[in-house]
């Protein structure tokens, strides 16, 4: 039997620099960092991109010139990119250490003028939409699709803090963000995309360079009253010393689809199981895929098992920050029960608990989290977070993904590249169809997804897409 060939590899064609096209004034060209966005350096740029297919024209043969309408598109996004980068001008900068001597530590900020710009990459692959698509689990190489595979935030030193990737497909083409999380948070992150889209748009039906966005971003970073900034970190070595590198083991990523009436489902029942109606649909579908996941796991009913959740803190300070803020504003919130309450119990019961979690996390408590946060700086790491007994829910299905077009229409899916993944990550994204469906990004070993996949009670709840 002849060996099967290797398969399909993504093949750099071009990549460049894009810098705003407006200069900075002097005053806004050093940013410095508070605690929400210190606390993510040993962790993962975020990964997200959409998939299109390419108008049909492109695919026809009767004379079409294809070469021509990939660059004139990529033309276009390079120019939106540089317009856009004028509003979060902080994206085309890099990251900045300064070491005090008295006393010694260090303090890191972004350097937002001495820096190349954001990078901008040309791909192509030779696969077709529907064989990134078909396969019942995520192909690997989705993942690059992405720039800056398995580098840190930390790393933005050196690294662009905003890398877009554009790969060429038989069919379609992968739009693929890389973004610094120390940078912003996944509403940041989002609304650059928006923006982004909303300028390409605009652009195509004119020719200014400057355009008013509809959101326009808040770039003043929020310090606590009392501490108003530069925070500074009490490293004694290298500032980098503090970081640990995660490798997760090997996963499989599956898309499980819930549709609105699935959910609708899973909420009225947990609401009667508490005699309430207080529990919101994503607290209900957290609930179900937690205890799922826990099940699956096959641990012994006396162990913890931590579920967390994040939660955007914009409107819970006092008083609320803009939903516009561009920095990072979430905070992961663990609950925490053993696997037997937690199975026994019910979904009703998980979920009641999640939305105690929930309803306790005020501005009291992140005022709290970060006076302590200056006095004892600690970071979040992903090898802390990994266990086999935890689940993580990130992302959420509020953000707007399939908003963004650039000129080809509706995406037909959301992918993601490796980071910030472990045993036990999910992500909620919204279903393609909307109407408050949600599509769930699970990753498990394959011990663990095989048992999830058997699974009577989770594959009912889930609807085919």
């Amino acid at each position: 039997m002849a060996p099967r060939p290797p398969p399909p590899s993504v093949r750099l064609i071009s990549d460049c620099f894009i810098k705003p096209h407006q200069l900075l004034p002097p005053s806004n060209r050093h940013l410095h960092l508070p605690p929400w966005d210190l606390a993510m350096l040993p962790i993962h740029y975020i990964q997200r991109g959409l998939l299109f297919p390419l108008p049909p024209r492109c695919l026809d043969s009767g004379g079409f010139n294809r070469p021509a309408f990939i660059h004139s598109f990529l033309e276009k996004l390079k120019r939106s990119l540089s317009s856009t980068l004028a509003h979060f001008y902080p994206l085309a900068g890099r990251l900045a250490t300064l070491k005090r001597t008295d006393p010694l530590s260090y303090t890191v900020s972004v350097d937002c003028a001495n820096s190349p710009g954001a990078r901008f990459i040309h791909a192509a692959l030779d696969m077709t939409v529907a064989d990134l698509l078909s396969p019942t689990y995520v192909p690997a190489v989705v993942r690059s699709f992405f720039d800056h595979d398995r580098a840190v935030n930390h790393d933005g030193h050196a690294l662009p803090l905003l890398s877009a990737q554009v790969t060429e497909l038989a069919d379609g083409v992968f739009i693929g963000l890389s973004m610094n999380h120390a940078v912003g948070d996944g509403s940041s992150f989002w609304l650059f995309f928006n923006s982004w889209s909303e300028i390409f748009q605009a652009q195509e039906k004119g020719t200014v360079d400057v355009v008013q966005l509809s959101r326009p971003p808040i770039l003043t970073r929020w310090f606590p009253e009392n501490h108003p900034g530069p925070v500074s970190l009490p490293y004694m070595n290298d500032p980098s010393s503090f970081l640990t590198h995660f490798e997760a083991p090997e996963l499989r990523e599956r898309f499980f689809h819930f549709s609105t009436d699935a959910i609708a489902g899973l909420k009225g029942e947990a609401n009667r199981q508490c005699g309430t109606a207080n529990i919101s649909s994503f607290q209900s579908l957290t609930a179900h895929v937690w205890r799922c996941i826990t099940r699956a796991s096959r641990l012994s009913p006396e162990q913890v098992t931590s579920c967390y959740m994040a939660a955007n803190n914009r409107g819970r300070l006092d008083p609320p920050v803009p939903p516009e803020y561009f920095g990072n504003m979430v905070t992961p919130l663990r609950t925490a029960v053993t696997i037997g309450e937690l199975l026994d119990r019910g979904p009703g019961w998980a979920a009641r608990q999640l939305h105690a979690t929930v309803a306790e996390h005020n501005a009291v408590k992140l005022r709290k989290w970060n006076e302590e946060w200056i006095k004892s700086p600690h970071m979040y790491h992903l090898g802390r977070m990994f266990d086999p007994c935890n689940v993580m829910m990130w992302s959420s299905p509020r953000f707007n993904m399939y908003g963004n077009e650039f000129g080809l229409g509706k995406a037909v899916a959301l992918r993601s590249g490796y980071g910030n993944k472990f045993d036990g990550k999910v992500s909620g994204y919204p279903g393609r169809d909307g109407g408050g469906s949600v599509d769930l990004e699970i990753c498990l070993s394959p011990e663990k997804m095989a048992v999830l996949e058997a699974d009577t009670e989770f594959m009912t709840a889930v609807t085919a897409s």
